[in-house]
């Protein structure tokens, strides 16, 4: 039995949010041990960065999960949400190398292991700020069961499936093209690759053919690749060029002879039809290079200097030798023209800086093999998009997509697991250390120095979080995982990549839907940025208006895969709404007396009004429930919204008032009881969205639940389907809203009681006199007349129709219509003098074109405002004097 009426005057979410979670989670509902008696329900968080502070992205992202985990709960399932953090390896080695900075050290002063013991400092101090920022949010994690991606058993994990993938010729070391960050000095990966639209140039250079007068014409945007020139390409059936096809060309600057070769590759129809080739600087000419044998010359070092290749340039900035090159190209008479040009640069997802494509030895993952069943999974419907279109961009990237560099020259992450002999040069690539060299016996062996991309370990996560590779009871039970829920732009990065993981090192897909979500744009509809200054911190919010109305915010007109606009004013409506919930409450419990129970209800006793809420909200978790397996979180919200505010609060609450005031009406026990059912089954359907205010109401009302969270969720019952009674008290709202319509419009004061004549006949005649009372209380009306006909109705009498109900209010009952024209008078000349004061300013033009712009909207705002009520005052005249003719 639950305490009805300590419940306090005003809902104060500091006072309430903190002692709830501390109590969740000493009580351990958080928490899913295996139970073969229900079925698993799973989701894996997006492990956030150790680096990382809750920003609005991760508040509607963990939002969004932890409705879902705490709806099946409620359902009875064993719902696991495993919760992690991420080592990511690019933003933190960048924080231990800015604070190394400040004491003016660099990474190498200090060594490998130094360095390391530094991070690992880092993390315990603060990687677990995002976590206890997760707790704030209201997150049901279960946190006994919280990893982090370099934990032992993680690490162990990412050994064994880089020792696998090797083995069976999936994992290689080879000298290819990547995406190298010059700022952060480290290859990234294609998906790590950020296109930005940029002005920039097409150079025309011309190359003087060998013993001839000729010259060959090319156009490139990086002209200071040209130093590392090998071949000019044109294609084989391009008439322009077949007899230069084995010649040689001078390569401008650097004096060095390059062949012409033909290569199908080359678009004669685009530029001048001949390209340069620079094998070790652009993906495409390194293939060209591979299949012509040409050399591949590299004229620039990690840092995009330019390098001993580069000759005079040597030492340079890559954009200095830029600039120098095309202007000693000038100088010869070899710079063609120049012409702008828009186009796509590749830039580094973390630091922005124009990434460089270098040849470089990497380790890559082959992805070809992998891509086939991650294809045919989501083709054949065994993973969900939801939405469905997002499944298009998905084949777009597994169907075009590259190999996938996985070494990172960085120290802070998963190191390498392989192993050379500095003597023989021989690869092993094993768990731990070998001791000696497997060819040549020498102990003489270094690890390469190299980390994985951070993506190669949470690539893993929905198996190895589990237990993976030891065959864990979780494993077997919680796996496949049911959702992942995420945004669209992570889907190259992670959702990819987790799918052929899955499908290749456990034989079956790591989940069964992909829930994708947009960003959280402001209220304009921009994305929230640090230039534009609009980013809005979750925490503020959530200490200004609690952690309810932040999630309600994120949760009101959510729709799969489309962006969010928030605002101030969704999480006032938050706030509002919780206010308006917990004063219906604190109603519904002060008409409770102590030792209130319920065995003595007689159902044959409830009212059309009883039955009509209870079928109601019966009807609504029917709906609710739908919704929420179709992922319409926001529409389902909604609904819950709507039926709380409307329904519950401002009709049922003041349907029932008089029987609970009437201390002897006979069916009291029955309005307190469907009151305290509704209110409860109100709750558990609204406590996913809003899990704090629900919990501490629901302790509060008579029930036998220890908490709302472990409660069981509605389900629809026959025992509660009233359609009939739906129908009558629809009539009846109905006719109450158009008597108070009609009361408003007239101007008519709250206190002014009238008859109202309705003309209806059968089954409506019995459901209006039931309703008898309720239009005595709810529309003003002093007594209800019920006819067959419109026979003896005053001519004048205000009508209004719904459905097959025709309502008559006489005039001369409602308003004096002398005083109301008199009135009426008043107020039009009124506004005309508003009016001819606001087109006064608005004609003068010295007041138009010198004053500030906002104010000369704000006088035409109003003139727009006052001609509407003028309109409306001059119609409501006319309509009133042909009443009194």
């Amino acid at each position: 039995m639950s305490e009805t009426k300590n419940i306090a005057k005003t809902y104060d979410p500091k006072q309430v949010e903190d002692r709830i979670y501390r109590n969740w989670m000493k009580k351990g509902y958080f928490h899913a041990e295996i139970d073969q008696n229900k079925k698993p329900f799973t989701i894996v968080i997006p492990p956030p960065n150790i680096t990382g502070q809750l920003h609005m992205g991760h508040a509607l992202d963990n939002t969004l999960q932890d409705i879902l985990i705490r709806w099946r709960r409620m359902q009875g399932y064993c719902a696991l949400w495993l919760p992690g953090t991420d080592h990511a390896s690019i933003a933190t080695e960048a924080k231990i190398v800015e604070a190394m900075a400040k004491e003016g050290l660099k990474k190498e002063d200090i060594g490998r292991e130094k360095f390391l013991e530094r991070a690992w400092e880092w993390k315990r101090h603060y990687g677990g700020r995002i976590v206890e920022q997760l707790k704030k949010l209201g997150s049901s994690c279960d946190w006994q069961r919280e990893r982090f991606t370099m934990d032992e058993g993680l690490s162990r994990a990412v050994r064994e499936v880089f020792i696998r993938l090797y083995r069976k010729g999936l994992i290689y070391r080879g000298e290819r093209i990547i995406n190298w960050c010059p700022t952060c000095n480290t290859s990234i990966s294609d998906a790590e690759v950020e296109y930005e639209e940029k002005g920039g140039h097409f150079w025309h250079i011309k190359y003087p053919v060998k013993d001839s007068n000729e010259f060959v014409v090319i156009a490139t945007t990086r002209p200071e690749t040209m130093l590392g020139d090998t071949a000019v390409a044109v294609h084989p059936d391009d008439e322009r060029y077949k007899h230069l096809i084995g010649k040689t060309v001078i390569l401008p600057l650097m004096n060095r002879e390059i062949p012409v070769i033909a290569d199908e590759y080359v678009d004669k129809d685009f530029g001048t039809g001949a390209v340069k080739i620079t094998p070790a600087h652009d993906p495409n000419d390194f293939e060209v290079g591979l299949r012509h044998n040409l050399p591949q010359v590299r004229i620039m070092n990690d840092d995009a200097t330019m390098n001993e290749n580069a000759g005079q340039y040597c030492g340079m900035d890559r954009y200095e030798a830029r600039k120098k090159i095309v202007e000693d190209l000038k100088e010869q008479g070899l710079l063609v023209k120049v012409e702008d040009h828009v186009h796509n640069v590749g830039t580094c997802y973390r630091c922005n800086t124009v990434i460089e494509p270098l040849i470089s030895k990497q380790w890559f993952v082959k992805m070809k093999p992998l891509a086939g069943p991650a294809i045919e999974a989501v083709k054949n419907g065994s993973i969900k998009f939801v939405p469905e279109r997002f499944a298009k961009i998905y084949f777009n990237w597994m169907e075009n997509i590259q190999d996938w560099c996985i070494s990172r020259q960085l120290w802070w992450g998963h190191r390498i697991p392989a192993y050379y002999c500095s003597d023989c040069g021989h690869t092993m690539v094993e768990d731990h250390a070998p001791e000696r060299c497997e060819n040549c016996g020498s102990t003489r062996i270094e690890q390469d120095p190299d980390t994985l991309d951070t993506w190669f370990s949470s690539a893993l996560w929905p198996f190895s979080t589990l237990g993976w590779p030891d065959q864990t009871e979780d494993l077997k039970y919680f796996y496949p995982t049911d959702v992942l829920v995420t945004g669209y732009d992570i889907i190259f990065f992670w959702v990819a990549r987790m799918i052929f993981s899955g499908l290749e090192h456990m034989g079956k897909e790591p989940f069964k839907y992909v829930f994708i979500h947009g960003i959280v744009r402001d209220a304009l509809g921009r994305k929230m940025s640090k230039s534009l200054g609009n980013g809005i911190d979750p925490l503020e919010v959530i200490d200004k208006y609690g952690t309810d109305a932040l999630r309600f915010a994120l949760s009101t007109g959510n729709s799969p895969g489309n962006d969010l606009r928030f605002s101030p004013e969704k999480v006032e409506a938050g706030r509002n709404f919780a206010n308006k919930i917990w004063n219906a409450a604190r109603f519904v419990l002060m008409n409770f007396e102590d030792g209130l129970e319920f065995s003595g209800v007689d159902p044959s006793r409830f009212t059309t009004a009883d039955r009509w809420i209870l079928s109601r909200v019966n009807r609504l978790a029917a709906e609710v429930t739908e919704n929420l397996e179709k992922f319409e979180l926001g529409i389902a919200l909604q609904k819950v919204y709507e039926f709380i505010w409307e329904e519950f609060c401002d009709w049922y609450i003041e349907l029932v008032k008089p029987r609970l005031y009437d201390k002897e009406n006979e069916t009291r026990l029955e309005a307190q009881y469907v009151l305290n059912y509704v209110l409860g089954a109100s709750m558990k359907l609204l406590h996913p969205y809003m899990p704090f205010i629900t919990e501490e109401i629901y302790t509060h009302l008579i029930n036998d639940d220890p908490s709302i969270m472990i409660s069981k969720w509605p389900e629809y019952t026959e025992d509660y389907n009233f359609p009939e009674d739906e129908r009558k008290m629809q009539l009846i709202m109905n006719a109450i809203r158009s008597i108070r319509n009609i009361r408003a419009e007239m101007n008519v004061a709250p206190s002014k009681k009238a008859r109202a004549i309705f003309v209806a006949s059968g089954e409506d005649v019995k459901v209006l006199e039931e309703g008898a009372p309720f239009f005595e209380r709810l529309a003003g009306v002093s007594e209800i007349t019920i006819r067959e006909s419109r026979d003896g109705i005053p001519s004048n009498a205000v009508a209004s129709v719904i459905e097959s109900v025709e309502i008559y209010l006489p005039l001369e009952e409602l308003i004096d219509i002398e005083k109301e024209i008199e009135r009426l008078t008043k107020e039009r000349e009124n506004l005309q003098k508003e009016l001819d004061r606001v087109n006064g300013k608005l004609s003068n033009q010295g007041f138009v074109t010198k004053a500030p712009a906002k104010v000369v909207e704000e006088e035409r705002a109003k003139k727009q405002k006052y001609q509407e009520m003028y309109d409306k005052v001059v119609e409501r005249l006319e309509s009133l004097k042909s009443l009194k003719k």
